[in-house]
C-alpha cells in the first residue's frame, strides 16, 4: 500500500523547503506544511517571530512539534529510491575533478555541479538540481554556471545578496548598502551594470581584435619586405659574384700574359745563346782535331815526312770572329707598368660595361605592360589589335577628331599614366630609319605644329632621316652611338625627375634627361614617323621585358 502511495505522490512532497533535501523526521506544522523537525526548530530560533517559512503564517506560541510517522515512512521509502536512483546515475554523471566545481549535497563522492543558485548559496548536481527545476518556490530562484565561493556574492557587511550596482562607487551592493551607505548614489540593478559592461566589453574586444588584425597584417607587410629585401640581396649577390669573377678572370689573364711575355722574352734568349754555344763547341772540335794532327807531325823525327805532310795538312778551318759577339740580358724594364696599364683599361672598359648591364638591370625592375592608346592615334596611324605595334599608312582614316587626338604629328600615346613612381617599358625599332620615342605630360598640345622639347611637355629621342640620334632637349643634343639600337629602353623616375633612354641589346646608356620637374600625369610617347614610300615602314614594337643576363 505505502509503495503505490509513493508511485502517487510527486518528488516535491518529500522536500524539505527549508535544506531542500528528502525530510528528516518530518513535522506538520497547525497551517498543514511540512519541514525537518531540526530545519523548522533553528529557523525559528534564528528568528523573533514565529512564522510559517512557505505561506507566512504568524503564530502567537511555538507550535508543539511531533514527527509526522507516516510521512516519515514515506520520505525513508523515497530516500531509498532517490539514492537508488542517485547512485545508477552517478555512474553516468561526471564526477568532480579537481578545478571544478562540486556539487554541495552529495555525499560521499562528489559530482560534477551542473548549476549554482544564487538564493540557496550552494551548487548542485543534476540530480540534486531537480527541485529548482520543477518545485513552484525555487523555479524563482536565479541560476548560473556553476561557480565556486558563492559566500563572495553576499555583501560582507549586511550578510545580503549582492544584487545592485553602485556607479557612483563602482561596487556591488546589496539592498541594505543602497539604504545605508548609498543612499544618494546612482544605483541600478547588478544585471543592467552587466549588460552595458558586456556591451562596453563587445566593442573593447571588437577593437582589441582589429588591432590584432592591424598587427598581424604589419606582420605579414615585415615578412613581405624581409622576402623583397631576400630576393634583392640574393639578386645583387649574384650580380656582385658575376661582376667580380668577370674582374678576377681579366686579371688573371693579365697576369698569364705579363708571364707568357717576360717567358718569351727569356725563351729568345735562351735560344739564342744555345744557338751560339752549339756553333762555338763544333768549332772548338775542329780545332781541337787540328791541333792533334798538328801535335802528331810535330813530334815526327823523320824530315822528308815532315815536309811532305806539312804541305798536304787541310787548311785551316773558316771560323768566326767571336769578338763582338754577346748575348745580351732582355730588357724588363716598363713590362710590368705596361701590362698593368693594359689592365686598367681593360678594367676600365669592362666595369663601364658591367655597371651599364648591372644599372639596365636595374630600371627593368621597374617594367610595366603598355598599350596605345587608339583614342590619341593620328588617323595615318595603324594599330595592331592588340595596341603593341603601330606604323604609317598610305590612307588616311576618318576618326573623330576628339581632343585627345593627334590631327597633324604621326603621334599616339600609350593608354596607361603615370603620377608617381618608376616605370620602364623597352620599344623594338629594327627596320626603321626614322623613329622618336619618349614621355610625354597630360597638357600636351596634340593640334597642329607640335615642338618636341621638354618646356613644350615631351622628353624624346630621335632618329633622323638623316641616320643621325639627337636628344630633344631644346636646343638638340647630337647623340654618337657605336651601333644604332635595335631595341630601346626608357626609364622614367617620376620623384628624382629622371628620363633615361637605353640600347639594350648592348646594355648601354643613350641619354638622360635629369632635372626634370614633373607636375602632372606622364604618357607614355610613340612616333614611327612618315613611311617615306615604304623605306621607313616598319612598325615600333612594344616588346615585352626580358631581363638582362
Amino acid at each position: 500500500m505505502s509503495a503505490a502511495a509513493s508511485c502517487l505522490l510527486t518528488e516535491d512532497q518529500f522536500l524539505c523547503s527549508i535544506c531542500l533535501d528528502v525530510f528528516t523526521d518530518p513535522v506538520t506544522i497547525p497551517c498543514g506544511h511540512n519541514f525537518c523537525k531540526t530545519c523548522i526548530t533553528e529557523h525559528w530560533d534564528k528568528n523573533v517571530q514565529c512564522q510559517c517559512p512557505n505561506c507566512k503564517r504568524d503564530f502567537s506560541t511555538r507550535p508543539e512539534l511531533q514527527v509526522n510517522t507516516f510521512i516519515s515512512e514515506m520520505a525513508a521509502q523515497f530516500r531509498q529510491s532517490a539514492q537508488q536512483k542517485a547512485s545508477s546515475s552517478s555512474s553516468e554523471q561526471q564526477v568532480s575533478e579537481p578545478g571544478e566545481v562540486p556539487c554541495d549535497v552529495c555525499t560521499g563522492t562528489k559530482l560534477k555541479a551542473l548549476k549554482s543558485c544564487l538564493v540557496c548559496l550552494a551548487s548542485y548536481c543534476e540530480t540534486h538540481l531537480q527541485p529548482h527545476l520543477t518545485m513552484t518556490g525555487l523555479k524563482r530562484h536565479q541560476l548560473i554556471d556553476p561557480v565556486e565561493n558563492l559566500e563572495g556574492r553576499m555583501c560582507p557587511k549586511h550578510d545580503k545578496l549582492l544584487e545592485l550596482f553602485c556607479k557612483t562607487d563602482q561596487l556591488c551592493v546589496c539592498m541594505l548598502c543602497t539604504i545605508l551607505d548609498h543612499q544618494t548614489h546612482k544605483v541600478v540593478p547588478l544585471k543592467e551594470e552587466y549588460e552595458g559592461k558586456k556591451a562596453e566589453l563587445g566593442e573593447t574586444e571588437a577593437e582589441i581584435q582589429q588591432m590584432i588584425q592591424k598587427r598581424r597584417l604589419k606582420i605579414e607587410e615585415i615578412k613581405h619586405s624581409v622576402e623583397l629585401s631576400e630576393k634583392d640581396a640574393d639578386r645583387e649577390t649574384a650580380d656582385g659574384v658575376q661582376v667580380f669573377t668577370a674582374l678576377k678572370e681579366s686579371v688573371e689573364r693579365s697576369q698569364a700574359e705579363l708571364m707568357d711575355t717576360i717567358k718569351e722574352k727569356q725563351r729568345k734568349t735562351e735560344e739564342q745563346a744555345e744557338g751560339f754555344i752549339k756553333e762555338l763547341e763544333q768549332e772548338i772540335s775542329e780545332l781541337e782535331k787540328r791541333s792533334t794532327e798538328v801535335e802528331q807531325l810535330s813530334q815526327s823525327e823523320d824530315h822528308l815526312h815532315l815536309l811532305q805532310s806539312c804541305t798536304s795538312l787541310n787548311a785551316a778551318p773558316p771560323t768566326r770572329d767571336w769578338t763582338g759577339v754577346s748575348v745580351h740580358p732582355p730588357s724588363y724594364d716598363g713590362t710590368v707598368v705596361r701590362a698593368l696599364s693594359q689592365l686598367e683599361e681593360t678594367l676600365s672598359q669592362q666595369m663601364k660595361k658591367l655597371f651599364a648591364e648591372a644599372e639596365l638591370k636595374r630600371v627593368q625592375q621597374s617594367a610595366v605592360d603598355l598599350t596605345l592608346d587608339p583614342e590619341t592615334a593620328n588617323p595615318w596611324l595603324i594599330l595592331s589589335d592588340d595596341g603593341k605595334q603601330v606604323k604609317d599608312s598610305d590612307e588616311e582614316k576618318e576618326l573623330p577628331d576628339n581632343p585627345e587626338r593627334f590631327d597633324s604629328c604621326v603621334n599616339v600615346l600609350a593608354k596607361q599614366s603615370f603620377s608617381s613612381g618608376r616605370f620602364y617599358y623597352e620599344v623594338q625599332v629594327k627596320g626603321k630609319t626614322e623613329w622618336d620615342l619618349g614621355v610625354a605630360r597630360e597638357s600636351i598640345n596634340r593640334k597642329g605644329s607640335i615642338t618636341l622639347s621638354p618646356q613644350d611637355g615631351y622628353w624624346t629621342i630621335w632618329l633622323t632621316n638623316e641616320n643621325e640620334y639627337k636628344a630633344l632637349a631644346g636646343p638638340d643634343v647630337r647623340l654618337s652611338l657605336k651601333s644604332p639600337p635595335q631595341k630601346v629602353g626608357v626609364f622614367v623616375d617620376y620623384e628624382e625627375g629622371l628620363v633615361s633612354f637605353y640600347d639594350v641589346d648592348a646594355a648601354a646608356l643613350i641619354y638622360s634627361f635629369t632635372g626634370c620637374c614633373f607636375t602632372e600625369k606622364l604618357f607614355p610617347y610613340f612616333s614611327p614617323c612618315f613611311n617615306n614610300d615604304g623605306e621607313n615602314s616598319a612598325p615600333l614594337i612594344i616588346s615585352p621585358v626580358s631581363h638582362t643576363e
